[in-house]
């Protein structure tokens, strides 16, 4: 088994009595030991966990300071022979100052130790009246609880699996954190201690600022503080944990719970490192002098290996679940394809457009498109010319559904049957009209890319193409047929997303009329209707019976562009994704068919026309995806045979 790049971190907030070094080194041991059952690999405690972080004066007390090196020798003890990485933070003694420390335990040893930077010193928060600043302690080895370690404000920590930096609660929330160097120089975790009170708006704001960091450093970031017990006088606390990876929280816990509580996630390290790699800006912002100041120290720990990941995997990575979210982005990717469209109008000077109307779901988005950007541009809609062009496999549903839509926008409808026309094609050319194969399916295509071309020469107007991003991953398009057109609105739009854009169309943007009309194109089956109807006349050619479910291509698409992971990674991640929705034989399958087709189509795809840009991932050939058209998927099918469906 593999972990496939995943690493699994906690935040813990144990349940602490101010002052109380014993009570609280108990609840500590009780979420370590926790955390270690659930395959745990670091955890990370709160600032000032064992004595707690409001004993004001008390820091300086001999007694204090004394149970809290007795606590650490207990914490030592018991990591003994134990896997996991534990991060805790203390009050300790750098002659001849006192500072405020995090100490990286693993099996028995301090690792290292890190001073808190940052100090503030305003409203509640005086550290200063008991603390030094680690911005002046020159890097030294030091003795504490029976062992001898670096203490540093610049180090970096190396497993086998990951490599981390800490950070102590304000250095968060200054201009520049010190996780920025950290993270230039390697690490892809940031582990902060904290002691953050709770105010009216805060928690927003610190969520904001911990996504934000794990944006800015392109890492994982994992941030506990200290929670209601830890309240006193005049704070309170409510134990926030927040484990957030390249701007995004994928873990966090509830406000102001009692008792001890740890919250886990995986992070995905090979993803981060990928993202840094194709990110040229973040190398180029590493200044050369950090490189000098920078100490590794290695760690020769182990993870416990899982079959199960602890955080969600979305089915539909184009698609965002949440409400709001999902409803800005159709707004957004709605209007970079209007914008980019009304562009390249303006620019050829030419006020029409043509577009074919099948019914289905990829012209009706692009028609969409097109009678907005008509709108925006003070174009008559009657120069839009829709041309519906039933041929051998077109139903009446398809067929009314494309009349009844146009006539709703307000467009010019031209109906041009092709049948005739690719019956005498087929003569010319020798093929049987009873032969269904690929020259009977091509010849429509074709004629049908024939018809709007030169009717857009008539007309003075551009074709706008219809294909959407999976159709072009797949090459399931027609070789100049549909494949070719003036513009391209949906070029960077995957199946998956321009199903729910026109349904954001239809929920937002229309009237009632348009909207019914809409709704019966989203729940038509996905066809090109090339073949001829049932005896019923009903559509017999589904598109995912052929080339597999598009929900699944879509999810391969997504990791196989935005991350360049393997057919390994991307079937365990698909498990996890699609549990309970297809089995694993069935997702293999079509993982298998997707690269297959991936490569084998790439001359499609470098002559495809110009469309807009909408997503990080886009298959356009002038600059996301520059692959040769004869690439061999042989080192991609190897990989696939070694998957063990047992696994």
């Amino acid at each position: 088994m593999d972990n496939f790049g995943f690493v699994r971190v906690a935040a813990a907030t144990p349940e602490i009595r101010v002052a109380d070094s014993d009570f609280n080194t108990d609840n500590i041991i009780k979420l370590i030991s926790e955390a270690e059952s659930c395959g745990v690999a670091a955890m990370v405690f709160p600032e000032m966990c064992i004595t707690g972080y409001t004993c004001g004066d008390l820091f300086h007390n001999e007694t204090l300071l004394k149970g809290v090196e007795q606590s650490v020798m207990r914490l030592l003890d018991f990591l003994r022979s134990k896997s996991i990485i534990v991060i805790v933070n203390i009050p300790m003694t750098v002659a001849p100052s006192l500072y405020d420390v995090s100490l990286v335990l693993y099996n028995g040893l301090i690792v290292g130790a890190v001073p808190k930077i940052y100090l503030p010193n305003y409203n509640e928060f005086y550290e200063m009246r008991w603390f030094a600043s680690g911005t002046g302690l020159a890097e030294r080895m030091i003795h504490f609880a029976g062992q001898e370690f670096l203490i540093s404000n610049n180090l970096i920590f190396e497993t086998p699996f990951m490599r981390f930096g800490l950070e102590i609660c304000e250095d968060l929330w200054t201009p520049i954190p010190p996780s920025c160097n950290l993270s230039l120089m390697g690490a892809d975790v940031i582990f902060n201690s904290s002691a953050s009170n709770e105010t009216v708006g805060k928690h927003a704001y610190r969520r904001s600022l911990v996504a934000q960091q794990s944006a800015r450093c392109m890492s994982g970031y994992v941030y506990t503080s200290s929670g209601i017990t830890e309240s006193s006088t005049d704070l309170v606390f409510s134990g926030s944990r927040l484990i957030a990876e390249n701007g995004s929280v994928i873990s966090e816990s509830p406000l102001f719970e009692s008792g001890n509580k740890l919250t886990i996630a995986d992070l995905d390290i090979d993803r981060l490192r990928r993202d840094r790699i194709h990110n040229s800006s973040f190398t180029a912002s590493l200044p050369g002098r950090i490189a000098d100041e920078v100490r590794t120290i290695y760690i020769d720990s182990k993870q416990i290996v899982t079959d199960n990941i602890e955080r969600y995997i979305s089915p539909t990575p184009f698609v965002p679940s949440d409400g709001d979210s999902l409803n800005e982005r159709c707004y957004e990717i709605f209007s970079i394809q209007t914008s980019g469209l009304a562009k390249r109008m303006k620019h050829a000077g030419i006020p029409a457009a043509v577009i074919g109307i099948s019914g289905g779901l990829d012209s009706t988005l692009a028609l969409l498109v097109v009678a907005k950007t008509a709108d925006l541009l003070s174009i008559p809609r009657e120069q839009i010319v829709g041309i519906t062009m039933p041929g051998f496999g077109t139903t009446d549903r398809t067929y009314g559904n494309a009349i009844e839509l146009m006539k709703a926008l307000g467009i010019t409808i031209k109906e041009i049957p092709i049948s005739d026309a690719v019956n005498l094609h087929f003569r010319d050319i020798e093929q049987d009209p009873h032969k269904h194969d690929i020259t009977y399916e091509n010849s429509q295509a074709r004629e049908r890319t024939q018809i709007l071309m030169d009717y857009a020469n008539k007309v003075n107007g551009l074709v706008i193409g219809t294909g959407d991003l999976s159709e072009l991953a797949l090459g399931w398009c027609t070789y100049n047929g549909d494949h070719m057109s003036m513009y391209a609105v949906n070029t960077g739009v995957p199946k998956t997303l321009v199903r729910r854009l026109v349904q954001w169309v239809a929920e937002t943007q229309v009237s009632e009329a348009v909207r019914n009309i809409l709704l019966d194109i989203i729940d038509t089956p996905v066809s090109p209707e090339l073949l001829p109807a049932d005896i019923n006349g009903n559509i017999s050619q589904m598109t995912e019976d052929v080339v597999g479910p598009y929900v699944l291509h879509d999810f391969f698409l997504y990791y196989v562009l935005r991350f360049g992971f393997g057919p390994s990674k991307i079937f365990f991640l698909a498990r996890h994704a699609f549990a309970g929705q297809f089995d694993d034989e069935v997702i293999l399958k079509w993982l298998r068919i997707f690269f297959r087709r991936f490569f084998s189509q790439q001359f499609k795809r470098s002559c495809m026309p110009d469309g807009p840009k909408v997503g990080s991932v886009n298959l356009s050939p002038r600059g996301d995806w520059r692959m040769p058209s004869d690439a061999s998927v042989a080192l991609w099918l190897k990989e696939l045979d070694k998957i063990s469906l047992k696994n």
